[in-house]
Order: structure tokens, then sequence, then C-alpha cells
């Protein structure tokens, strides 16, 4: 009998920078030795840490986007996955979403937040928009429940450097990614930040995510 794996709650960023000319995204080689998807280019993320639960933000998510990731998910779940998203990006490609803690300081044992501790800062929630999620199909090696989040590169601190998870990160025009070799996921997710960019919505609740999933051996979208 064929064990079908439950998909693990995950996050990723999708780093935008110059959306008002030319926009990249920032993208990087996943090593050829990992089960998930090897040499192809992504965007940063992974699975929720429990120290994820538990960290203090500097910002908070902007409601709008709360009440969009609530809808299959309760608040403290939409929160650690945010923060995730944070985390995974700073540990992956060197770079910072945060912002000054006014009240109180990080105490966790995960060394990434021990970094933004020992500056004094916290994850900024507030400059995340929500994008879409996707589930991945049964039979892979791995199976995630990912929520893609998206930033503009103008709030992340730091200078890029490779942790050995991603490699040759690098910023690449949102309409010449196709040319690299990228998950089909991917690929949608940037169609929806193109799509995104190029005709915001008018009000929050015009802004609607798709949802990706495979049912039935068919590859599926639906809006939510």
């Amino acid at each position: 009998m064929t064990t079908i794996l439950r998909p693990k709650d995950a996050a990723t960023l999708v780093l935008i920078r110059n959306s008002k000319t030319v926009p990249e995204v920032l993208l990087g080689q996943r090593h050829g030795g990992h089960a998930f998807m090897p040499n192809r280019y992504v965007f940063p993320g992974g699975r929720v840490d429990p120290s994820d639960s538990r960290v203090v933000p500097a910002t908070s998510l902007r409601q709008e986007v709360a009440d969009r990731l609530q809808k299959n998910c309760g608040p403290a779940r939409a929160r650690a996955l945010a923060v995730a998203a944070v985390r995974e990006t700073y540990e992956e490609t060197g770079l910072m979403l945060a912002g000054k803690m006014t009240t109180g300081r990080q105490t966790s044992r995960n060394s990434a937040w021990s970094d933004f501790a020992q500056r004094g800062l916290g994850p900024a929630l507030a400059n995340l928009d929500y994008v879409c999620r996707a589930i991945t199909p049964p039979g892979r090696p791995r199976r995630f429940h990912a929520r893609f989040f998206m930033a503009d590169a103008v709030h992340a601190k730091g200078e890029i450097k490779s942790s050995g998870e991603l490699l040759d990160i690098k910023w690449v025009p949102l309409a010449e990614a196709a040319t690299l070799p990228i998950p089909s996921i991917t690929g949608q997710v940037i169609e929806e930040v193109m799509n995104l960019i190029l005709h915001p919505p008018l009000s929050p609740k015009d802004h609607t995510i798709p949802v990706y999933q495979r049912r039935n051996g068919q590859d599926t979208f639906r809006r939510e």
C-alpha cells in the first residue's frame, strides 16, 4: 500500500525590485542533491519551524492580508506562515525583511532569530502581501502546503549570500524567468505576480487568491 504524505505547511517569499520600471525577481538554484526540485530555480522558502510561532514581529500583517490568509487557517498560523517566509529568506539569501523592535526582545534559540535579536530587529510583516497558495501533488518525495508572499526588495536589509541550500542567487527580469529551469508552480506564481504589478486590485475585496493543486490526476486552479 502506498503511503500518501500529508502536506506540511511552508512559506515562500517573492522579492521584487524595480517594480515601476523593469521588474526583477530574486531566484536561486536548489542544490542537485536535494530530493525535492533538485537543480531548479526557485524563490527562497521552506517549512514552518516551531520557533516561528513564538517570534514577536516588529510589525503585524496588514488586516486585508491577514484576512486572506485566514480563509484556510487560524490567526496564529497565519502569522507563523508570514514569519517563516521572512526567516527562510534570511537563512537562504542573507536578506532581512526586518524592522526595529519597539518593545521586548527575541529570545528564540533558532540561529536566524538570534541574528535578528542581536540587531534589535523583528520580522516586518506589514511589508508582505499574499499572492497565492499551492499544494504539492501526491506521489512526490516531499509535499507542502505552501503560501506565497510578495514584498518590495527596498524593504530587504543586507547583502545576498548563498547558504548552500540555494546556489547562484540572482535577480532575474520577470519576463525572462521562464528561460531558466523553474518548476511549473514557480512559473504560475510569476504570472500572478506580473498580473498584480500590471493590474493591481482596485480594493482589497477585489484581490482574490489563486489555489493550485492536483485532484484526480488533474491540475486544478481556483480562486478564493
